[in-house]
């Protein structure tokens, strides 16, 4: 899986200035890391967003929105938006809202 700059730059833009964010390598693309806990990533197929388990229903209704999937195995409470999803600006915002809000109940790494 390459990389997707383009989606990394509008992640950073949406994110940057948070404290405790941090960025690395992971699963085929960027991932963006909030205190050490992950919260979401950028790969050529999409946004990867972590919602929670429980919390993705309506963001799985979102055209444009699947639940993601690592190797055959479904990841509860994460999704997978497609451009026309992330390059919404207001869906974007909505979707990254909700991580955060998931992601700063975590316990810092």
């Amino acid at each position: 899986m390459a990389r997707d700059a383009g989606l990394e730059e509008l992640l950073r833009e949406e994110l940057g200035g948070l404290p405790g964010l941090r960025e690395k390598p992971m699963f085929g693309g960027w991932a963006f890391l909030l205190n050490g806990n992950l919260l979401c990533g950028a790969r050529e197929d999409g946004m990867l967003v972590r919602l929670g388990k429980g919390n993705d229903g309506s963001a799985l209704e979102l055209p444009g929105v699947v639940q993601m999937i690592l190797g055959e195995r479904a990841m509860q409470g994460w999704v997978r938006a497609d451009a026309r999803v992330y390059g919404d600006n207001a869906l974007r915002k909505r979707l990254l809202d909700a991580a955060l809000g998931y992601v700063q109940t975590l316990q810092v790494k």
